[in-house]
Order: structure tokens, then C-alpha cells, then sequence
């Protein structure tokens, strides 16, 4: 009996040992874990479209936003302690991502859309403050003072605002938490209304700039399209006939928020910026929820018509008529990529024949394309780069009216006729977007 208890004790202390000898490893691992998870939850937030600009380091902010009332810039958040978020404890850091309060107390501009974050885990805020604090460089870097005059630079008011139209933190997870048809919907619903926050533009907005809707348990003008922003209007993200999503299937949705192309159109502007920093890093289940989810909101118009394709145009054209007013544009320079049918040739050259960003009741998106033109940057899982070319120095105000005007006609879009005022006005309201792009790993 001794010689077995001895056995026995000495079996337990080697295995103790050896529990303790892999324990540095195992922290370590955990803390490397924590550091990839919070990379994951940054990238599904979209953190470095507005944190990080072209040819900039990474999170060091000094990205411009033009407002009404004037610019304000994007802040540092990188881990320096002297112009970045160095000093701030988790508290302050997940009080400033979910509720829009700085270290100091002051409060945040809503372009920060803390909205939508506070509907976010604490377990994401968790991973996010691990990653910011271990996983990026800090740079020390003053962001530019903010160009708004006084009194509209005073944020004190901006307490008030919070109150009236961002949710208490409480809140937001109770509507987290509220029931859904399949867990896949639920956790689509949780990556698109919390760290994807796709309502901060394809939601509309109120006279002080709040976002009617921040999750789809308060009606259908949630993701029901929102206001121009840079001269693009994002659009409806619901099941809306001709202006939403209706025609898309979910593997068109997750093709384009993975590569940011599909057989129905691609990314342009903001859209851009969201798939190249953002979803194209998701993994496919979280793609397939999100798309799960938008399938499933219901239309904002139920009563719209379906588009149904016209062939006149295409005939037309196809028999050397070219009488109608922009036909003759559209032929010398549109139609060797949009081919004279409208059906282009996707996923490289999109379809304008019952695109919804052509059939808009706002043309600003369609007009300010073919003014600046557009690229859509190489993707880890579509590495080929397209360019849309700018016309606005080839073509006149007039030229452009006509041209967008037979696009939104022709093919059954059927969507209204633009003017050169149109077109002029929309030049001078939109600048140019720049998207910073970084390499991307082919794997």
C-alpha cells in the first residue's frame, strides 16, 4: 500500500509538472488568440476604410470626412498613449466604441457610428481591446483639428443627441438577443445591424442626422436605402423589386461581399472600401448569414413592380439605330464593355439591364460613375482589377445627361430622364474617393 500511494503521489506531481510546464505556452497561445479574434472583429467593424489613410500607417487616422457643417477627421486609434488610444482601460475604450464618449468624457461626432457598435458583444469589444493594444504598432500622430466653426464644433450638445438617438448599450443587446428564424440569420443579423453597421449608410436619416431605423426589429426602412454620401447613393439592401436586393440570390450576395463583384453588379465608392477592408476577410459561414439575413427582410415598397427586360433597345441598336437620345454615346462608348443588350459581361463588366443603382429614383450614382469612373480593386478571391474610365473630361454635361438617360430608359429600366443642371450640380457636390489599398494575401 505505501508503494502505491508513493506511485501515486509521484504520478500526480510529474503530471502537475507538466500542466505547469505548458502553461506560458497556453497564455500565450490564448493571448494570440484573443489578438486574431480581435483582427476578425476589426475587420467585420470596417475599422481601417476610415482609420487608416492612403499611404498612411494603419489606424493613425487624419482621414477627412465633409460634412454640411465642415471636416472633421478620423481619430488615431492606434496604441500610442500620447495621440492614440495608448492610455485608454477597456472601460473607457468600450465605453468610447458603444456609447461615443472619449476618454476625457467629451463625446464623439455620430461618424463614429457607436449606434450600431453598442450592439456589439463584450466578448468582441474584449478581442477588439486586445488587438488594438497588442496586435498594432502605435504611431505617434496628432489627427488635424476638426474644420467645423464654432458653435457647431462644441460637443457638449452632442449629449443630448446621444440620449435622444443612440440606444443604451442595454438595449442594443436586449434587440440582439430578440428571436430569429435559424441561429445563421441571427448571427447574419448581429454582423450587419452591430460591427458591419450597414445602416450608418444604406439607412436613411433624419433631420439631425440620425439613422431612422438601427435594426430591422423597428420596420422596414431599416437598410431601405440611404442619402447620397461622396456623390453615391447607397441602396436599398431589402428585398425591393428593382431599387433592393429581390433579384439577387443569397450566393450573389455572398459572392459580392467576398469579392465585391457578382453576375448582377460590383462595388463602387464606400461599397469599395467596406468589401476591401472589410467582408472579403470573413469567413464563408459569416458570409452566408449575412446574406441568410438580408434575404430575409421584408420589402420597404411591397407594392413596387418586378423589372422585366425590354428588348427594343437591344434591337434597335443591333440593327445600326442609334436615333434615341444618348444611343449614339452609349454605342461609341459603353457598349464594348455593357454591351448593346445592357447585359455586360459579369462578374468583370456588370449588367446595366436591371441594375439597381441604375433604376434608382436618384440617378447621382449612375451620373457620378460615368463622371469620375470607378476602380474596383483585386480581392484575395477575384485578384483581377477593373477600371471603369472617366469621361467627365471627354464628354459634355449634356452628353452625360443624354447617355445616363438612355441607360436608365433602355432595357425596361425605365427610370427617369436626367438634365446637363443635373449632372453639373452632381459634379460640383461629388469629390473623388480615394480607396487606400494594401497588399492582400492570395491564399
Amino acid at each position: 500500500m505505501k508503494h502505491c500511494t508513493f506511485s501515486f503521489t509521484t504520478a500526480l506531481g510529474a503530471a502537475a509538472l507538466l500542466v505547469l510546464a505548458h502553461m506560458p505556452q497556453a497564455r500565450a497561445d490564448s493571448a494570440e488568440d484573443l489578438v486574431a479574434k480581435g483582427r476578425y472583429v476589426a475587420e467585420a467593424s470596417d475599422c481601417s476604410a476610415c482609420h487608416t489613410i492612403k499611404g498612411g500607417r494603419p489606424f493613425a487616422g487624419r482621414m477627412e470626412f465633409k460634412l454640411p457643417i465642415g471636416s472633421i477627421y478620423s481619430s488615431n486609434i492606434s496604441p500610442d498613449p500620447a495621440h492614440g488610444i495608448g492610455a485608454y482601460s477597456e472601460a473607457e475604450f468600450a465605453r468610447a466604441v458603444r456609447e461615443g464618449v472619449r476618454r476625457d468624457g467629451a463625446s464623439l461626432y455620430p461618424a463614429m457610428p457607436f449606434p450600431s457598435y453598442a450592439r456589439m458583444s463584450d466578448s468582441d469589444i474584449h478581442a477588439l481591446y486586445v488587438y488594438f493594444m497588442k496586435g498594432v504598432q502605435p504611431v505617434a500622430q496628432a489627427a488635424p483639428a476638426n474644420g467645423i466653426p464654432w458653435p457647431m464644433s462644441m460637443r457638449w450638445p452632442m449629449m443630448f443627441w446621444r440620449a435622444v438617438f443612440a440606444p443604451s448599450v442595454a438595449s442594443a443587446q436586449k434587440d440582439v438577443n430578440r428571436t430569429f428564424p435559424t441561429p445563421a440569420i441571427a448571427r447574419g443579423a448581429y454582423l450587419v445591424e452591430g460591427p458591419g453597421h450597414c445602416g450608418a449608410c444604406h439607412s436613411p436619416r433624419g433631420i439631425a442626422l440620425q439613422e431612422k431605423a438601427l435594426s430591422a426589429s423597428t420596420g422596414t426602412v431599416f437598410l431601405s436605402g440611404g442619402a447620397p454620401i461622396d456623390g453615391f447613393v447607397p441602396t436599398s439592401l431589402r428585398q425591393d423589386q428593382r431599387s433592393g436586393l429581390a433579384a439577387w440570390s443569397e450566393d450573389d450576395i455572398v459572392a459580392f461581399l467576398s469579392t465585391g463583384r457578382n453576375q448582377k453588379g460590383e462595388a463602387f465608392g464606400g461599397m469599395t472600401d467596406a468589401v476591401y477592408h472589410g467582408t472579403q476577410h470573413l469567413s464563408p459561414e459569416d458570409l452566408r448569414a449575412m446574406a441568410q439575413y438580408l434575404r430575409s427582410l421584408q420589402p420597404n415598397s411591397p407594392n413596387a413592380p418586378a423589372w422585366h427586360y425590354d428588348s427594343a433597345a437591344a434591337a434597335a441598336l443591333q440593327h445600326g439605330d442609334a436615333s434615341a437620345r444618348g444611343a449614339k454615346v452609349y454605342v461609341d462608348h459603353c457598349a464594348a464593355c455593357h454591351r448593346t443588350d445592357g447585359h455586360g459581361y459579369a462578374p468583370a463588366f456588370p449588367p446595366l439591364a436591371g441594375n439597381p443603382v441604375v433604376m434608382s429614383d436618384q440617378p447621382d450614382s449612375l451620373v457620378h460613375i460615368v463622371q469620375s469612373g470607378a476602380t474596383l480593386p483585386g480581392m484575395s478571391k477575384a485578384p483581377s482589377a477593373f477600371v471603369m474610365p472617366s469621361y467627365s473630361q471627354m464628354l459634355s454635361a449634356q452628353q452625360i445627361a443624354d447617355v445616363v438617360t438612355f441607360i436608365r430608359g433602355a432595357w425596361g429600366n425605365n427610370a427617369s430622364p436626367v438634365d446637363a443642371a443635373t449632372v453639373t450640380s452632381l459634379q460640383k457636390s461629388a469629390p473623388p474617393r480615394v480607396l487606400e489599398e494594401k497588399p492582400v494575401p492570395l491564399n
